[in-house]
């Protein structure tokens, strides 16, 4: 052996005792892999794919940690294909092409390539355009890993050309099994350390699903060696309570969540989500203006209330900031979900505006359109205006839409909360104008 074999020999063993356990513990076949069950399970379709020996290009889309890499590398390392791998972060055109360049000389030996692209959704259009003709003819066999969803952030005609995977977080029973694995795999912490219950339970919380994340921080809190409890646990996480994202899937879950549960009239469920959302750090702003969307688009006039106290929240939220704003933020969530419910103004709306869109606008009738500039009377403008405060009830007889919109209705109120008085109210004037017709 060479003195530079030697070297690199050496290099290699130390960078192997230096790994990180999440990488120590990186399944090497589909048996050993825990979790995604409809993918890797008897049946599952990664399952079958590699049992036919015919793998399709691939988009692996899901959370961080929850094993695209992995299953990326065990797909490529079941074929007598060449891997290569690229991170959208850093590659560039280039990068992209020296790829293709080197799989095209391969196949003058028979040799296919597998080219495995991380964070897909980060190549720009050009970038992603690139790949196209290569994937279509079969140049290369793409495998693309995204934690952002595919058909909103990939090309729509790359994603055409390959199968979308869609991969869950692992189930805290899952990441029971992986860490009970960790603590006790020779590659792992054999002996080194015991791992409470309640410990346990804190990783399992904290991670959310993220294996890397799990192994992490039991590979942090295992450090000191000895028994792991729930302080050590606390100490290696640091800030990191939640999984949380400000701008992908996890935002836009939450908050689809939470809108739902206050819709819902469940407010245990509204606030924990809120709960989840200031963990995770969102801006406290944000929750605010979805509060008070919330008051007219799901409470409206079954509760008129409810919009003053959404606006109030978010004035105080401004006023005051975190973290005393969690507490007007609850108070106004709380508020919106108890309160009866009605979208009667929210689908008034949305039908005029279709109408609008569908017909055009209709002039007013001439005894409403302005008659204080110049000539406008001249013009028959105001002719027969009848000022409602004269009338006894104040109503006047007689419908005020363009002629071309007599007997239409956009406003369907609901039989709820003050709504239902103010439904009442409405069945008798639309009777006296109906009748003034």
């Amino acid at each position: 052996m060479s003195t530079g074999d030697l070297f690199g020999s050496l290099v290699d063993d130390q960078l192997a005792i230096g790994r990180p356990l999440a990488a120590r513990m990186r399944p090497q076949t589909l048996d050993e892999i825990v979790g995604q069950p409809a993918l890797t399970g008897p049946g599952g379709i990664l399952r079958q794919a590699l049992s036919t020996g015919r793998i399709p290009s691939l988009i692996l889309y899901g959370p961080p940690g929850c094993g695209k890499t992995t299953l990326a590398r065990i797909v490529a390392g079941s074929t007598s294909a060449t891997f290569e791998e690229l991170s959208a972060v850093s590659a560039g055109l280039a990068d992209v092409r020296g790829v293709l360049g080197r799989a095209r000389d391969r196949l003058t030996s028979g040799t296919r390539t597998v080219l495995f692209l991380d964070e897909i959704h980060r190549f720009n259009k050009a970038q992603q355009d690139a790949l196209l003709p290569s994937v279509e003819e079969g140049l290369v066999t793409l495998i693309g890993a995204t934690t952002e969803n595919p058909y909103y952030e990939v090309n729509a005609a790359l994603v055409s050309r390959a199968r979308v995977l869609s991969l869950e977080p692992v189930s805290a029973a899952e990441m029971d099994t992986l860490l009970d694995r960790a603590v006790a795999h020779p590659d792992g912490l054999c002996g080194r350390v015991e791992l409470d219950a309640d410990a346990r339970a804190a990783i399992v919380a904290r991670s959310g699903g993220d294996v890397r994340f799990a192994l992490n921080l039991l590979e942090e809190a295992a450090a000191p060696g000895g028994r792991i409890d729930v302080e050590r646990v606390r100490q290696a996480g640091g800030g990191r309570a939640v999984v949380y994202d400000r701008e992908g899937d996890r935002h836009y879950d939450t908050i689809s969540a939470f809108i739902k549960a206050m819709r819902g009239s469940d407010p245990d469920a509204a606030i924990y989500y809120l709960a989840v959302m200031l963990q995770g750090g969102e801006d406290p702003k944000y929750i605010a203006r979805r509060i008070v969307i919330a008051a007219s688009e799901d409470v409206g006039n079954a509760d008129p209330m409810a919009l003053s106290v959404a606006t109030a929240a978010a004035a105080g939220v401004q006023f005051v900031g975190m973290p005393e704003a969690r507490i007007i933020l609850a108070q106004a969530t709380v508020y919106m979900a108890l309160a009866p419910k009605s979208n009667a103004s929210y689908g008034a709306i949305n039908s005029a505006l279709a109408h609008v869109e569908r017909h055009g606008a209709h002039r007013p009738p001439l005894a409403l359109r302005d008659s204080s500039r110049a000539n406008a009377v001249n013009l028959g403008n105001g002719q027969g205006y009848e000022y409602p405060h004269d009338a006894p009830d104040g109503v006047l007889g007689g419908s005020l839409l363009p002629t071309e919109l007599s007997g239409e209705r956009f406003y369907l109120p609901a039989d709820r909360g003050v709504e239902a008085k103010l439904a009442a109210r409405l069945a008798d004037i639309r009777s006296q104008l109906d009748a003034g017709v």
